[in-house]
């Protein structure tokens, strides 16, 4: 009975989280996914059909602070690809095009990966909700929040993101569009690299095409500083980048 008590009154408090709390948790929690600042990401996208492989394609992934991030195409037959994020504003970039493309952050890449989904890997600041309850996902003791989208651009309007109780590190996140409708899933594994527990696996499972599945795999991570210039659409629309 004073278990329960306890439960009780740690649920209580949990739902009663103010959004100070709830940033901090999510804060912690996009540490999983993006450690450093500034950084180049590995990342490797790969589609399966009824379990089996299907397709897959490799991304170099720059990130900088202020929102920006670079989505360099590193597969055959995409040499020069780039998609560009800057805030709101996502630019699709092709070998041979004079001018960049504007398009949307659920613009697929492969799958169900999305620009938005490689290029976008924080919650902080662009999400805020409340702590709902305590429950267990995948054999984790986990919190659930949920989270309302800030601003319309952002890919995803609402996610029921549920994080480790222990650490807050991402587990598993319900992803749902402005109609609110459920449109995937996210499941993140988190392995030890370099002494530091990271986010390296994120398998998005279509909630309308059930037999479809995208893992996105970060294979590599390491701090790495940019110039302005890489952020720039212009400048991009008219140079390479070099890996």
């Amino acid at each position: 009975m004073f278990k329960q008590l306890i439960l009780a009154a740690m649920l209580a408090a949990a739902g009663h989280a103010g959004a100070t709390d709830v940033q901090a948790i999510l804060k912690k929690a996009d540490a999983f996914r993006l450690p450093d600042a500034s950084a180049q990401l590995d990342t490797l996208v790969q589609t399966f059909r009824n379990g089996q492989p299907d397709k897959e394609k490799r991304y170099q992934v720059l990130v900088r602070p202020g929102g920006k991030s670079l989505v360099l195409s590193r597969s055959p037959g995409e040499a020069g690809q780039k998609v560009l994020m800057s805030g709101d504003d996502f630019w699709l970039l092709v070998p041979g095009s004079a001018r960049p493309m504007r398009i949307t952050p659920m613009q697929k890449l492969l799958g169900e990966a999305s620009t938005g989904d490689i290029a976008n890997m924080t919650w902080a600041g662009d999400y805020a909700g409340s702590v709902v309850r305590e429950l267990e996902m995948d054999g984790v003791p986990c919190l659930e929040l949920d989270l309302a989208a800030q601003r319309k651009s952002l890919s995803y309007q609402r996610i029921v993101l549920h994080v480790a109780r222990s650490d807050y590190r991402p587990v598993h996140a319900d992803l749902f569009a402005a109609s609110d409708r459920k449109i995937k899933q996210a499941r993140f594994s988190v392995e030890t690299r370099n002494g530091r527990a990271s986010v390296t696996r994120m398998t998005l499972i279509d909630e309308i095409q059930t037999s479809r599945e995208t893992q996105v795999h970060v294979q590599g991570n390491k701090p790495r500083q940019f110039g302005d210039e890489l952020f720039n659409p212009m400048y991009l629309s008219r140079n390479d980048v070099a890996p």
